[in-house]
């Protein structure tokens, strides 16, 4: 690595949303001599990743069951993946749901169902973490905003709103947890090509998983506590705050 590099917190590689395309390229940059824990609804049905892992040199991956929505649940299994194999080094939160914009202007439980996987069950994740890694001393937690959350547009705005929050309290925890020995990365992303976004126009700026782990890696070995992907979007995300509100409202998704 260069000037001003480090090595990623010794331990465990916890992806939470363990079917993510962006999680799993940043946990195959890390696996190498590594545990890593998948958590996914549905983990008898990981062993695809879990090869793609293995193969990448993990020294061990365990796949685990987590339900992002079920918040009582959190705590317990963050508990229960220390007890069994250590430490965590890296957390990466990579779960979430676009949901579908028009049926939630129209079902406020839908609506609250993307809010509340989006934002709520993030929070509370990131709280159990943060509490359980300030008293081991150390660790790393990867949290992803979204263009979409940089100044919220009406084409999207109940995700985009969610990401606003999470956006919100990922840099206020940073805050929080300056000087404890744990890092917080947050990574702002444009538009990524993948699973998530498959049958939609790609928009100007996009990037890949791949060009999306790349930075966040960079982003751990440097203790940064932004990441823009691509990095040409600094100076788009500086130009949307500026946009008269008469035009954004007609900006595309």
């Amino acid at each position: 690595m260069g000037s001003g590099s480090r090595d990623v917190d010794a331990g465990v590689v916890l992806l939470l949303g363990g079917r993510s395309e962006i999680g799993v390229e940043v946990a195959r940059r890390l696996a190498p001599g590594r545990v890593v824990i998948l958590a996914a609804r549905r983990s008898g049905e990981l062993g695809p990743q879990r090869a793609e892992l293995e193969a990448a040199g993990a020294s061990a991956v365990y796949p685990v069951e987590f339900d992002a929505d079920e918040l009582a649940s959190h705590q317990p299994l963050l508990e229960k993946i220390v007890a069994e194999h250590g430490r965590i080094g890296v957390a990466v939160l990579a779960f979430g749901v676009l949901g579908d914009q028009a049926r939630a202007e129209q079902d406020p439980a839908h609506a609250v169902a993307v809010v509340h996987t989006d934002y709520v069950a993030q929070v509370n994740v990131l709280t159990s973490l943060a509490n359980l890694l300030r008293a081991q001393g150390d660790g790393q937690i990867v949290v992803f905003s979204s263009i979409a959350g940089v100044r919220v547009r009406r084409a999207n705005y109940v995700y985009g709103s969610a990401k606003a929050g999470l956006d919100g309290f990922a840099t206020g925890l940073q805050d929080a947890l300056y000087g404890s020995g744990v890092h917080l990365l947050l990574v702002r992303s444009g538009f990524v090509i993948g699973r998530m976004t498959e049958g939609m126009e790609p928009a100007p700026l996009s990037s890949t998983p791949a060009q999306v782990a790349d930075g966040v890696v960079a982003g751990l070995h440097r203790r940064k506590s932004i990441v823009v992907v691509p990095r040409a979007l600094k100076l788009m995300f500086l130009a949307m705050r500026v946009v008269p509100q008469s035009i954004w409202r007609r900006m595309p998704r």
